[in-house]
This record gives C-alpha cells, structure tokens and sequence, in this order.
C-alpha cells in the first residue's frame, strides 16, 4: 500500500510539472509599482512661449516651429483632441492650441514616448520608455518601475476587450492593474544587430484581435496567445525574419506582419511575403496601417511610402523640398486624413501631396 500511494504521488506530482511546464504565459510574482499624482498644470508648457524649434544647426529645410524633431507616436482621442509621442515628451493640439506636457522619470530626465491610448471611460494612458502615464483630463498619475523600465524599457501597449493593460518591453511583457506589473512568459529571440535597441526579450507591438486572442511582435518572432496556449510563426513556417516589427489584422480577417526582410500576410494557415521585390538588403519594412476602405500603406527600406490594394503596390512620392519623411507611425485619424509621423516631425497625406504640419499648423 506504501508503494502504491509513492507511486501515485509521483504520478500526480509529474503531471503537475508537466502543466506547468507545458502552460505558457505563466504569471510569476508581481512587481509594485511607485505611484506619482501630478496636475496637467504644472507641468504644461505652451507652444507659442517656446523657443523656435530647430532640427539641427546644420539643416537648412524644416527648421522652425516643429513639433518636435522625432515624432514616435500620434493619436486622436474621442474628444478629437491629438496627441503627439515625441524622442522629448508628450504634447497635445486641441482648441486651445498646442500644450507641451513635461513628463519625467524617475531619475528626473525627459521621457520618449512610444505609444499612446485611450481606455474606455475617456483616460489617456501613454507609454513611454521608462513609465506609464495616466491622464484624466486633469491629472497625470505616473506609474514607475526601474528595473522593468530599463535598456529602452516600454515600447508597445494595448488594452484589451476586457480592460487588462498589456505592455511590451526590452525585458518582455507585462499585465498592469494600476498597482503592480505581473509577467507574462514568452520565449525569448536573438538580438537584432541591425536595431539601435534590442534584447532577446524585446516586444515590439502587441494587438488584441477580433476574437479576443493576444498577438506579440518579437524578436523571436510572432507569439499569439488564445487565452489558453502560445503559438509561434516564425522562419519554420515561412516568415523569412524572426524580428517582427508590427502585426495588425485586416478587414478581411487575414493578418500582416512587417518583418526585417519583408511584409506578410498570414489567413491563419500560410505565410506569403508579398514584398520581395520591394526592398533593399537589410532595410526591411517599417510600419504598416490599413486604412477604413481596406487599403494598406507601408513604409519599406526606411523612407519608401506605398500602399497596397487589390495586388496592386503604388510607391507614393514623398519627397517635400529636399526631405523625404522617415515614418515611425501612420495613422489614420477621425476625419480619415492620413498621417505619417516620425524624423523632423509630422506630414499628412493630402491630395496626394505631403504637407509639414508644425506647431502653426495646418490642423
């Protein structure tokens, strides 16, 4: 009898181990988090009692009243208010002009902001390299971490259907609940030696799909999580590239992923690189969007605009002066304008011409 419940227990002990090994996205211990309150107004500065912004000494073109020499991120809130993710901070263009918000970490230096959303109920909540901000129209209550926050920290943020914050960092994921970060386990890739930033454990872009499951953009290429199992696409089935720079879902219900050698589109079963002849070597794709009529547009080897309907790729000319913009983000906003934002500032497709939108405008 003494042998049989030995042997029992052990049974039972190696399938507890087996679940668990086998289990991803395992939420280990919580980390807390130092929590700040700061109103908007002290720390709000306006546009027009800055000084002239300027690139660079050196350039002649593009100088004054940029919004800021690097634009991460632009985003449009349910009020219509924009706002602006720059290499220096956050700023937002509403009725009352441009505001520049001066957000720090908490070492006290200047933050670059990566990503911004809005929730539910109207907060904005923005992401930037080493912190979270939430803003409720009146206060910024910032959320710190350093140890998660490090090496680049935060790069992408989404929340899903059902109010979970999710985070991607150079240290992996993390779900927040206002007061702590837990971590969820992917594996880790490899460093990409042609990015300025990059750790085995870099999350590049996570997006919630319409059947409520997690995709992760990574170094290791893409993870998406169903709520109960984590699936890999990677080189194995066709993705060409492990680093993955961006994954979005289309109107149809396929999905496109902009890699370092390419852009595919995966239905779910097959990986098909849709821009072999597009792009130099090394240079790869940038970031893609897919507008409300169902057309993409993609930035590849860095400075090269398209779009992509109906099989069909058109290079947009981009050129304005003597400077092609250098997008980071496109964004389609309420009023269906196309936005491209990143080096020397922000541009806006309009009558298939880019224009400069700087502090002045035109909004």
């Amino acid at each position: 009898m003494y042998i049989y419940h030995r042997i029992k227990a052990s049974y039972f002990i190696l399938i507890l181990s087996f679940l668990f090994n086998s289990c991803v996205g395992q939420i280990s211990e919580s980390i807390p988090v130092k929590i700040t309150k700061i109103h908007k107004d002290s720390i709000s500065l306006k546009a027009e009692t800055q000084p002239e912004y300027r690139n660079s000494v050196h350039d002649k073109d593009y100088q004054g009243n940029q919004i800021s020499g690097v634009i991460r991120t632009v985003f449009q809130d349910s009020k219509g208010n924009f706002w602006f993710g720059t290499q220096s901070g956050l700023c937002c263009y509403n009725k009352n002009g441009l505001v520049y918000f001066v957000l720090k970490d908490y070492n006290g230096q200047k933050v670059t902001v990566h990503v911004i959303i809005e929730d539910k109920i109207g907060n904005i909540w923005i992401g930037y390299d080493r912190g979270i901000a939430k803003f409720d129209g009146n206060y910024f209550t910032m959320y710190y971490e350093k140890d998660i926050m490090k090496i680049g920290g935060l790069w992408s943020m989404t929340i899903d259907k059902k109010g979970i914050l999710w985070i991607g960092t150079t240290q992996g994921v993390y779900t927040f609940d206002g007061e702590k970060f837990s971590p969820f386990e992917i594996p880790e890739g490899k460093i990409n030696p042609d990015a300025g930033i990059s750790t085995t454990k870099m999350i590049h872009s996570i997006i919630e799909d319409s059947n409520g499951k997690m995709w992760f953009a990574t170094n290791g290429g893409v993870y998406i999580y169903d709520r109960t199992t984590l699936t890999n696409i990677s080189e194995k089935e066709g993705l060409q590239s492990n680093f993955v720079g961006q994954i979005i879902e289309s109107k149809d219900g396929n999905f496109w992923i902009s890699t370092s050698k390419g852009l595919f589109k995966y239905d779910g079963n097959t990986v098909v690189n849709v821009t072999e002849n597009l792009l130099n070597q090394n240079d790869g794709i940038g970031c893609i969007l897919e507008d409300k009529d169902g057309t993409l547009w993609f930035n590849a080897n860095k400075r090269d605009i398209y779009s992509y309907s109906n099989k069909v790729f058109k290079k947009i000319e981009s050129k304005e002066g003597e400077f092609k913009p250098f997008p980071f983000t496109i964004y389609q906003d309420n009023q269906e304008r196309l936005w491209f934002v990143g080096l020397k500032g922000a541009y806006r497709l309009e009558n298939n011409t880019f224009i400069n939108v700087n502090r002045n405008g035109p909004w």
